[in-house]
């Protein structure tokens, strides 16, 4: 929504207040609703849960097209979000579910689905509301993904009928051991669970912070605002290929360390340059931050791997997406707390760059050859 938020907040008269709650929903979305998708997966079902996600999306959407009332829209946005972080915890339980011996690729093409998406809403939102050339333009923007949520509805409706008549090729409802049944709430007492969540979490204030803040990082060193928000696509452009390639190389190989290195050395050299010389070659400084966002692929590829059944998968996505996000929420505001108390981005830049070892040193441990079945005694 970052394109239309002036005109969303101009149409519905939003105090600054709620607009700043719009900008922190998704991260609490993605959180509060990652830890509760395994147990809706496993109480209604791994495919009917997809749907569900799917229907959500599609019609908070279609709502904060439509709505004319602030609270509407907040309660759409909510809705909305809710379906977008389902299907990110469900996603890499689903491609374990049906493709175990093909992870390396499925986990690879969901990686740079997500990216293009993500460029796609940041490129389309605001030229599809400026074509209909009146205030409520943005009305068609938004819309637009309502659409495309309902369009992809339709296959997963008969993919369970497609699978009905054959052999189920893993559990994807529940994890039971010794004690029973193990869920999100167990996966909490796992070491594995934290480096995951950990990790995640670092990788999301990472990133949110780029997404957030690049442009004006870029502008505060004498950048035009043009350019800055040039430099912010070439990151994301980047990030593309990446996310695919990266994915698949750290699946043929049974501990991708280097992988996890290079992604880590990146984003401090990255930093480093905004940092010490932010006007030089500010172009290299925008591609290898890109390095940001391939983590995320890479840490579903890594959980699929990490899990023996869809239903591990699915707990260990839950948890470490839900903790991993609450992690992450304060990073960006921290980041703009800093230069606001500051009166530059240098100490921002700092702050980041300390985080990025203990991020590495997750992304490595996070490597290892345990499962979370292992640690849960399953």
């Amino acid at each position: 929504m970052g394109p239309e938020l002036g005109a969303v907040r101009a149409a519905l008269h939003l105090p600054d207040v709620v607009a700043s709650l719009l900008t922190t929903l998704p991260l609490l979305c993605f959180a509060l609703v990652g830890l509760a998708s395994p147990w809706a997966a496993k109480t209604f079902g791994l495919h009917k849960t997809v749907v569900a996600s799917l229907f959500l999306m599609a019609v908070g959407q279609g709502m904060r097209a439509l709505t004319d009332s602030g609270i509407v829209f907040v309660i759409a946005s909510v809705g909305a979000l809710g379906g977008i972080a389902a299907a990110n915890v469900l996603l890499p339980t689903l491609v374990k579910y049906h493709f175990p011996q093909r992870l390396g690729l499925l986990n690879a093409a969901y990686g740079i689905s997500l990216t293009l998406g993500v460029a796609a809403a940041g490129v389309l939102t605001a030229p599809v509301g400026g074509f209909f050339g009146s205030e409520e333009g943005w009305r068609y923007g938004l819309g637009l993904w309502g659409v495309t949520a309902a369009v992809a509805i339709i296959p997963w409706v008969f993919v369970p009928r497609a699978i009905s008549n054959h052999s189920a090729p893993g559990d994807a409802r529940s994890l039971t051991g010794k004690g029973g049944q193990y869920g999100v709430k167990q996966v909490v007492r796992t070491r594995l669970g934290w480096i995951m969540a950990v990790f995640l979490g670092l990788q999301s204030l990472h990133a949110y912070a780029i997404f957030g803040w690049l442009p004006s990082i870029f502008t505060g060193a004498g950048i035009s605002t043009v350019n800055s928000g040039l430099l912010l696509g070439l990151t994301t452009a980047v990030g593309i290929p990446l996310a695919f390639i990266f994915p698949a190389l750290a699946a043929r190989s049974q501990r991708p360390i280097g992988i996890m290195v290079v992604t880590g050395a990146g984003m401090l050299a990255g930093y480093l340059g905004l940092l010490l010389v932010p006007e030089t070659l500010p172009w290299l400084w925008a591609i290898l931050l890109s390095l940001s966002t391939v983590n995320f692929p890479l840490i579903m590829t890594l959980i699929s791997y990490r899990c023996r059944t869809a239903a591990g998968v699915s707990v260990l996505s839950g948890f470490a997406q839900g903790a991993g996000y609450l992690l992450a929420i304060p990073g960006p505001f921290f980041v703009g707390a800093l230069h606001d108390i500051s009166g530059s981005w240098d100490a921002a830049l700092l702050f980041l760059i300390l985080l990025v070892p203990p991020m590495t040193v997750m992304a490595i441990i996070s490597t290892g050859p345990h499962a979370i079945e292992d640690e849960l005694g399953v």
